[in-house]
């Protein structure tokens, strides 16, 4: 935009744009000119390198060109598409005045913002994955989040009392856009790592007193009690925050929001976004969708059943009671055989749950009502399916379907089979829906033959053959006469055009006719659109229940999937128990045995009181990360509700999941390897609790031998002796193995592999005790490191290996050799080995190293 100019220096066009500009100052202005939407100044240059369309210029104003890019009206849904993914938000400015009685400039306003967290049009959305707008606010020490889907109206709040808690909760949500106040920092939210598109606002946005009036009036209730949300003012503050975002957006209500729910993070296993991304649900870890747990479990048909699933994958719940309730749906479904009749009917349900959304905050199309229409049409014969099924949970499915008969009755008697994609185009209502606009579309259908006739009529009265009554969009209706035959026409006919070879007229009879048929079409448009309004207003009263019946469909899609996949890949119902522990037989890792050519090796696992730490040694690509991520995967899946891949499985009760598996640096934040080890770590040792399961894979190779075996000992004995959580924790550091010699809750694990003429084996099977070697040379060979190479490593290895030894009988000579009051001989005379804690073991440890040393320096 420029700057210093006063508006009176620019033309009135530009003036007008200008001053829309100036209150939409941080969004891209789409302005609508005719058949374009335009662009100028930095926004057509910001726009022409995010959508990659011409830069151009509009004539001058204030003196200087005006950069200018624009897109078709028409194609605004996929230049929309491409912003929005790209974290921009954009303000819908259109004309709402009439060209023809404008003076000046025609009068536009900004009817809409779109910005990633309010996207509702179906172009603009991946179908199958949630798009939430979300605020965070913080008070003290609690933060207070709040997320909506306005796609779907859900709704909900939440408030922790930790940043880690709450980046966990980030994690979980991946908003499309999040709010935060302005004057609030967070140092959890770092833009680097953030996907969304944040947005500062003022302080105000934030009020609580304020929130509070504006929830209520959106629920239509004296207070929040009813929603039991009345006390959590920082997260009420978000929520307010919220919902004036949307309003301040959509510049519309929002009737489909009715409700909000209070979450809890002690109703759910927590998954830190470092096990998120380690458990790889979503996402691998080379950043593609491929070869993923949502890949594989994923069958739903319907879009909002596999939001639904990703949602359930997102947030594990611990209701026992609940996760029953599921898996005694799906063992109903598979008994009755019902996965496949159920299938063929979700074929045919359209997108209800982002449909309702539409209708209500009335941008709906005309499609939408045709797919809320199929699907309703079917709801009859999906109820006739659960009738009497033995499953309370299905029961409560079948009440909420409805029918709706009514509806689907008006919405028939309504809409045409094919309506025009926009209402603006006309042919949506149907016939014999109202006698008035079938009256004005009976005019528009007769005029061809109102056309015959009169070219007949005319032909002789005049007495000129070749006279023919046409119609052109420039000139409209008209009677073409050739020039020899000009001399014939009527004195009643007036010339409106001159061509070469004829003359055209137009008459009073047929200039009534024109302006006739114009008006009909106009206003029947006009009646159509009234209409079409007046429904959307009926479709309004049933709403909540609608929405009700859409949640229904989701989670049966859901249910059915799951019956699905338990069926085609042979999974198992879990127990769950009260009974701290994890007992698996036979388990296997859900993805890797769909994606890898040779037959999967299933495994056992037993945790329980006395055995709740696991040291596993054994080979690199041995199979023990896979070992440890299925037994993660199995109790995830196990608290969505589903089956699991294994023989049997009992599980008990799990209040967090966390992995350490792997390690990259982290450049952007200045953090090594090794520091992001270190920080996962204490991630663990500082939230983990005796019903936790903790995954830790390798930790103390960024640093000296000595600082990692220690720290690795360390953290191992920590998880053992005092949080005592539920791990396995894989080392290549042998000198772990010794942990189960002093914790009777410990035990070694390895995963075996046989050498066989220089190369190694893997036989991926999980056995009790500790590995024989690491066959680290062994790896290397058949990671194609030259031959010459592992030879020559083979021959350090053995002189490392002799040197130990040496250097071990040299220093046994040494103390055979020293006299009995040696400081070392005297601390080793002193100690009771049984007596010691880890911590005081690696403390003599040091000190004798450090009395060696001065002995030697003396």
């Amino acid at each position: 935009m420029p700057a210093n100019n006063p508006l009176t220096l620019h033309t009135p066009m530009m003036q007008q744009y200008l001053r829309i500009k100036n209150e939409h100052s941080n969004t891209l202005l789409f302005y609508r000119m005719g058949d374009f939407y335009e662009l100028f100044y930095e926004d057509a240059q910001r726009a022409s390198k995010l959508l990659d369309i011409t830069l151009t210029t509009r004539g001058q104003s204030a003196g200087k060109p005006i950069p200018m890019a624009g897109i078709p009206y028409h194609a605004l849904d996929s230049y929309l598409a491409k912003l929005i993914r790209q974290g921009e938000s954009v303000a819908i400015c259109e004309q709402i005045g009439d060209p023809a009685i404008s003076k000046g400039p025609v009068e536009r306003q900004v009817v809409r913002i779109i910005t990633p967290g309010t996207v509702t049009d179906e172009a603009l959305m991946e179908a199958r994955r949630d798009s939430l707008l979300a605020a965070i606010h913080r008070q003290g020490g609690i933060i207070g989040f709040a997320v909506l889907d306005l796609s779907s109206g859900r709704f909900s709040i939440l408030e922790v009392d930790n940043e880690t808690a709450a980046a966990s909760e980030l994690a979980r949500i991946q908003p499309a856009e999040l709010l935060v106040s302005e004057e609030l920092a967070f140092t959890l939210i770092d833009p680097q790592q953030q996907r969304s598109a944040i947005r500062t606002l003022p302080p105000w946005y934030f009020n609580t007193q304020t929130s509070k009036s504006q929830l209520c009036q959106q629920f239509g209730t004296q207070d929040l009690k009813g929603f039991g949300c009345d006390v959590l003012d920082v997260a009420i503050a978000a929520a307010g925050c919220l919902l004036q975002y949307v309003r301040d957006t959509q510049r519309t209500s929002t009737p489909h929001i009715q409700t909000i729910q209070v979450e809890r993070q002690d109703t759910s296993i927590i998954l830190d976004p470092t096990t998120r991304s380690n458990l790889e649900l979503e996402k691998s870890l080379n950043g593609t969708t491929d070869h993923t747990l949502i890949s594989v479990l994923d069958r739903t048909i319907t879009a909002m059943g596999s939001r639904l699933l990703r949602r359930w994958l997102h947030r594990p719940l611990r209701d026992h009671v609940l996760l029953r309730q599921r898996q005694r749906a799906i063992t109903t479904l598979l008994a009755t055989n019902l996965a496949n009749p159920l299938k063929s009917f979700f074929q045919g349900i359209g997108d209800m749950e982002r449909i309702l959304s539409r209708i209500a905050l009335r941008s709906a199309r005309p499609r939408d009502l045709v797919q809320l229409r199929q699907t309703l049409s079917l709801l009859p014969e999906i109820q006739a399916c659960l009738l009497s099924l033995d499953s309370p949970l299905l029961q409560l499915l079948h009440r909420h379907l409805g029918p709706f008969p009514e509806v689907y009755q008006l919405l028939q008697q309504a809409i045409r089979d094919r309506p025009a994609q926009l209402i603006r185009d006309g042919g949506v209502i149907a016939s014999g829906f109202d006698s008035a606009l079938d009256e004005l579309r009976q005019l528009s259908e007769n005029t061809g033959l109102f056309l015959v006739e009169l070219e007949q009529q005319e032909r002789k009265r005049t007495g000129i053959s070749t006279l023919k009554v046409n119609y052109n969009k420039v000139h409209g209706y008209y009677i073409e006469i050739t020039h020899a035959q000009a001399n014939k026409a009527p004195s009643h006919y007036t010339r409106r055009q001159t061509l070469k070879g004829t003359e055209r007229y137009i008459t009073p009879e047929l200039k009534r006719f024109e302006d006739q048929l114009l008006s009909a079409r106009s206003r029947a448009l006009i009646r159509e659109k009234i209409l079409y309004e007046k429904l959307l207003d009926q479709l309004a009263d049933p709403l909540p229940l609608l929405q009700r019946c859409a949640n229904a469909l989701a989670e049966l899609d859901v249910l059915n999937n799951l019956a699905e996949r338990a069926e085609t890949l042979a999974y198992v119902k879990p127990t769950l128990t009260d009974q701290p522990g994890i007992f698996i037989q036979q388990g296997r890792h859900p993805v890797v045995e769909q994606t890898q050519d040779s037959p999967f090796i299933p495994n056992d696992l037993s945790l329980h009181q006395d055995r709740r730490v696991l040291i596993i040694t054994g080979p690199n690509m041995g199979g023990k990360s896979t070992y440890m991520r299925q037994t993660a995967l199995i109790v995830l899946l196990a608290h969505i509700g589903g089956f699991v891949p294994a023989q049997q499985a009992i599980i008990g009760p799990i209040d967090q999941i966390f992995t350490r598996i792997g390690a990259a640096d982290d450049l952007a934040g200045g953090r090594s390897t090794f520091m992001v080890e270190m920080s996962e770590t204490a991630n663990i040792l500082h939230n983990a609790t005796q019903n936790s399961l903790v995954l830790i894979d390798e930790i103390g190779r960024g640093t000296s031998t000595f600082d990692g075996l220690s720290l690795a000992w360390a953290v191992a004995s920590h998880l053992a002796c005092k949080i005592c959580a539920l791990t396995l924790f894989s080392t290549h550091y042998f000198e772990l193995t010794t942990l189960p010699d002093h914790f009777p809750n410990a035990a070694n694990l390895h995963l075996s592999a046989i050498e066989h003429e220089d190369h190694i084996v893997f036989l991926h099977t999980v056995k009790d005790g500790p590995a024989s070697q690491s066959y680290g040379l062994q790896v290397a060979a058949l990671a194609g490191v030259p031959k010459e190479i592992i030879a020559q490593a083979r021959q350090q290895l053995a002189k490392l290996e002799n040197h130990a030894q040496e250097k071990l009988i040299y220093n046994y000579k040494l103390l055979e050799e020293a006299a009995i009051d040696h400081p070392i001989v005297q601390v080793i005379q002193h100690l009771e080995p049984d007596d010691l804690s880890p911590r005081e073991a690696l403390q003599i440890l040091y000190k004798l190293k450090q009395l060696l040393v001065s002995a030697v320096i003396d």
